[in-house]
């Protein structure tokens, strides 16, 4: 992994541009620290009972609910998410972390295996030891409940390196956990560099690592999980198809994968990527698109109002997005509306329609992470699901008719690791998350969730 800058943490509003507050990294004595208090106290804590670790947590879930303004309010500031869709982030992960607290403890409960040995064998489901979570920028509160929350219930202490651009979002949780009655080293924030965390991934005290990130920081990060015989859960990115073979209504169609693709100003690994739209409706689709695009206006995420949009995580994300649009361009694709960079240091990036995407193009194979509607037309429904295939990402897919098993036909071979019929997605927080491909591997939210950093044991008493 490429040496960290020198400049350590910083907020910089991505709406002006403005470096609000820096913070240093940590040192290599404080790395040494977290790892040394994140064993010690999961001495402690795993060896609790898993109902009081989860009264614990339960309190923890209550906390990200009563501070949800403020979380919001961190996050618009840190990477431009509109006020209420902060609020929605925080309501969300109040709602995974208190699933976990409620279901954890049947999760874990001791599964008898029929056996024709002499005797009663069971599985128990056992906490292993300190984790490292790596999280990105995107999601900053729902990303590390949904890491921390199963894993605090079962007895196993964390370490969480954040987004090097959300260190308030990072204290923040922190200070959640701790209010909570999470003990000291149970869930540590560290600041760390891309160097410490290797050190971390090293350290036999680290038992496994939880990464949500790019695909090639997971390939970094896999790389040396599996160098030092390490559990790794990779959540990457995604490029989902979005597969629309009729409708009766294009108006509506058009509004809820419009919604969809521009939720978190389009920077969501499983948002609707690639639309995949019937050349008999495709027209109609794509002028309600662009009609809704052009209507939408730049705003302060902290009062982003209707019909708005706010910049982007950066200037720098906005700048790459920019490229890949003009690429399309460049090689004969079609910019039905926005696209357009903000002068300046803002990150702001008018949310756009773009067809006539060719494998030829960046767009066609990497992952657009940012308001961009890309509108594919295809004659047959085999076209549909062949294209829907081509691409080496594999997170998630959606297919919509009017007729239910037509799109369930399409659905069941969709290469990937949510499939949906007739909505974007189904999301709560008892239903897993996670891909196949360059998606990554592993399982989190619901009972997969908590079953991956578990010390599987077979216990079995002879008769």
């Amino acid at each position: 992994m490429a040496t960290t800058t020198k400049q350590g943490y910083r907020v910089t509003n991505p709406a002006t541009g403005e470096v609000v507050e820096e913070f240093p990294f940590s040192t290599d004595a404080e790395v040494q620290d977290a790892l040394t208090k994140a064993q010690t106290a999961y001495e402690d804590w795993g060896s609790r009972t898993i109902e009081e670790r989860a009264a614990v947590v339960q309190r923890a879930a209550e906390l990200f609910e009563e501070r949800k303004e403020e979380l919001a309010r961190i996050a618009a500031t840190e990477m431009g998410k509109p006020f209420h869709e902060g609020v929605e982030e925080a309501e969300f992960s109040s709602a995974i972390v208190g699933y976990y607290a409620e279901h954890g403890p049947a999760f874990v409960a001791d599964q008898e295996v029929p056996t024709l040995a002499d005797g009663k064998a069971v599985i128990q489901r056992l906490p292993i030891g300190p984790l490292l979570g790596i999280m990105p920028w995107n999601f900053p509160y729902y990303q590390v409940a949904r890491f921390a929350g199963p894993n605090l219930v079962l007895g196993n202490t964390v370490l969480l390196k954040h987004a090097e651009s959300c260190p308030r979002s990072a204290l923040a949780i922190e200070q959640i956990f701790r209010d909570a009655g999470v003990p000291e080293g149970a869930y540590v924030n560290v600041f760390a560099t891309h160097d410490q965390i290797s050190t971390i991934i090293e350290d036999p005290r680290i038992q496994g690592v939880s990464l949500t990130g790019s695909e090639r920081a997971g390939a970094i990060i896999g790389a040396q999980a599996g160098k030092a015989l390490k559990k790794a859960v990779l959540e990457l990115g995604g490029s989902d198809p979005y597969v629309i073979l009729d409708s009766d209504d294009i108006k509506e169609a058009a509004a809820t994968a419009w919604g969809t693709r521009i939720y978190n100003t389009g920077q969501a690994c499983n948002s609707n990527k690639r639309m995949i739209v019937m050349e008999d409706i495709f027209d109609d689709f794509v002028s309600e698109l662009t009609e809704l695009a052009q209507a939408v206006k730049p705003a302060d995420p902290l009062e982003p109002g209707e019909n708005s949009y706010g910049p982007m995580s950066s200037r720098r994300a906005a700048e790459d997005l920019d490229a890949q649009v003009q690429d399309a361009v460049a090689k004969g694709a079609t910019l039905h509306a926005g696209g357009v960079l903000a002068e300046g240091d803002s990150a702001y990036y008018s949310p756009a329609v773009l067809t006539g995407v060719t494998p030829d193009m960046r767009a066609f194979q990497e992952e657009l992470f940012g308001p961009v509607a890309v509108v594919y037309k295809v004659t047959s429904d085999e076209e549909a699901l062949e294209l829907a295939n081509n691409t080496p990402f594999g997170l998630g897919g959606a297919v919509f008719a009017k007729d239910e098993d037509r799109a369930r036909q399409i659905a069941d071979k969709l290469q990937v690791g949510m499939a949906n019929v007739n909505t974007p997605a189904g999301e709560g927080a008892e239903l897993p998350f996670g891909g196949v491909k360059r998606s990554g591997f592993g399982r989190e939210l619901g009972p997969l969730g908590m079953d991956e950093f578990v010390n599987k044991r077979l216990y079995f008493v002879a008769n």
